[in-house]
């Protein structure tokens, strides 16, 4: 099933499918396929226009499982969303389960490392022709929040993703297949994601769909606790996941990515009514 990656007055909401045992936001409850093709089902009844369908935890720290266990766990469950009709995305570093998740009905391909990770990627992603999600990224997990080091997060977030932009269609992605995300808590501490969700129109005016990922992140977590303490759990921070996916659209995003769609699409309704009273 194709995707349209023209404008939109209100963002996409894409649905998470965590197929890992180890996932920070939800603590591994979809690991088993009939576990995540129910919790699939659930999404798109909810109303996810999307479902990221994803085998590697990318939660700082995170060791990569094998590309065979990769492919265990995500092929399965992306041929079955797809044959209900599901706009399915994969979420993957790795080109060789970019290509055969393609094979089995994906419709997109979401790149954490905007083709960083894995050389073959971009080839995969130019020969498939679906929309490639193309993050900014500055390594893998287990080291991501040493590279955290900006004096202007927007600006800096804004060139680098240009420069990928740049090379992805060198190596034959079209222009038009390219979305960008921001990568909000990838290689950013707490204050670089609230400057850059501040400043997300720059992003946005770039000239590509943009999608957002702030869903249960870390920093939204810490809001309201005292200084030093714990965050909040993963499935506590879903209302201010749905006041981030507000401000988003406002911004003019393509698609927020989510953990919980009902929250995120009331707070998406609430934009769009605001915007069409007289």
């Amino acid at each position: 099933m194709s995707l349209s990656l023209e404008p939109r007055t209100t963002p996409l909401v894409m649905g998470v499918v965590n197929v890992t045992p180890d996932s920070f936001s939800d603590g591994g409850q979809w690991f088993e396929p009939e576990a995540a093709l129910a919790h699939g089902r659930e999404l798109l009844e909810q109303g996810a226009d999307i479902l990221d369908v994803g085998g590697e935890s990318t939660r700082p720290g995170a060791e990569r499982p094998s590309v065979e266990e990769e492919l265990r766990r995500v092929l399965p469950v992306v041929r079955e969303l797809a044959g209900l009709g599901a706009v399915v995305s994969v979420d993957t570093m790795r080109a060789e389960v970019a290509a055969r998740a393609v094979e089995a009905g994906a419709a997109v391909i979401n790149d954490v490392s905007g083709g960083l990770a894995d050389p073959e990627m971009a080839a995969v992603a130019a020969s498939a022709a679906v929309p490639f999600i193309a993050m900014h990224w500055r390594g893998h997990s287990r080291d991501m929040q040493d590279k955290a080091v900006y004096a202007d997060v927007a600006a800096e977030v804004c060139a680098e993703l240009t420069v990928r932009v740049e090379q992805l269609q060198a190596q034959g992605i079209a222009r038009e297949n390219l979305v960008l995300d921001p990568g909000f808590g990838f290689s950013k501490l707490a204050a670089h994601n609230w400057s850059l969700l501040r400043h997300l129109d720059q992003v946005v005016g770039l000239g590509l769909p943009v999608l957002v990922g702030t869903s249960r992140k870390t920093f939204l977590g810490r809001l309201g606790v005292p200084e030093g303490g714990p965050p909040r759990p993963p499935l506590e921070r879903d209302t201010a996941t749905a006041a981030t996916s507000l401000y988003a659209a406002q911004a003019g995003v393509w698609c927020v990515r989510v953990h919980d769609v009902p929250t995120t699409l009331d707070a998406l309704r609430v934009a769009a009514a605001v915007s069409e009273a007289p």
